[in-house]
């Protein structure tokens, strides 16, 4: 199942709210034990997402540090 950000909002809200149970976009009630495991639902919708995202929206820019080697 692909996740969309209405999902994403729907699990934000619920964990702002301190609620374990959130509906997600396709009408499915789901219950969770721990908010633990909705902070986990949440990291992994949010990695679908972004992973679904085109590649011109996923922009990896390099990292450079400098390094000195005088005394």
């Amino acid at each position: 199942m692909a996740f969309t950000t209405q999902d994403l909002a729907a699990i934000d809200a619920a964990i702002a709210s301190g609620e374990l149970t959130i509906r997600a976009a396709d009408g499915k009630m789901v219950t969770l034990r721990t908010m633990a495991e909705l902070l986990q639902a949440r990291d992994a919708i949010k990695n679908d997402i972004a992973a679904a995202a085109p590649a011109a929206q996923r922009r990896a820019y390099p990292r450079h540090q400098l390094a000195d080697f005088s005394d």
